[in-house]
């Protein structure tokens, strides 16, 4: 024990983590997070759904279930440990399925490589087909 009573929480740890980044990654990290919330945006878009709704934390991901159908209690399960993993894969099945996808490209682009499946969602001709 090294007598220290100091607790952190999730938060301190993202922080320490981000402040030990060098600059070049600080800016790849926020070059990615900016490119996610562009490519949310225009993905609520297509989906009917005014673009600023996918940059607010929480409020995007209940907007999102509500695209896909989905009630707004299942935000709640997004905070039980191993549920909002479940939860998190139904959800990413479900987005491709509203835009005319498989489960197999779902599962490949969305789940495995989501960077490349969501950039298809968001910039290509794919349209939003409420489920």
């Amino acid at each position: 024990m090294n007598g220290s009573n100091y607790m952190y929480s999730s938060a301190d740890y993202d922080q320490m983590a981000y402040q030990q980044m060098s600059p070049m990654e600080q800016t790849v990290y926020l070059l990615i997070t900016i490119y996610f919330l562009i490519a949310g945006w225009k993905i609520f878009e297509k989906a009917k759904q005014p673009g600023w709704k996918a940059i607010i934390p929480i409020y995007n991901t209940y907007t999102l279930l509500k695209i896909l159908g989905k009630p707004g209690w299942w935000l709640l399960l997004l905070f039980i440990p191993l549920i909002n993993f479940i939860i998190m894969i139904i959800i990413s099945l479900d987005l491709g399925k509203a835009f005319g996808k498989s489960t197999m490209w779902s599962v490949f682009l969305l789940i495995i490589f989501p960077f490349i499946g969501v950039s298809i969602l968001a910039f290509s001709k794919a349209k939003y087909k409420k489920i």
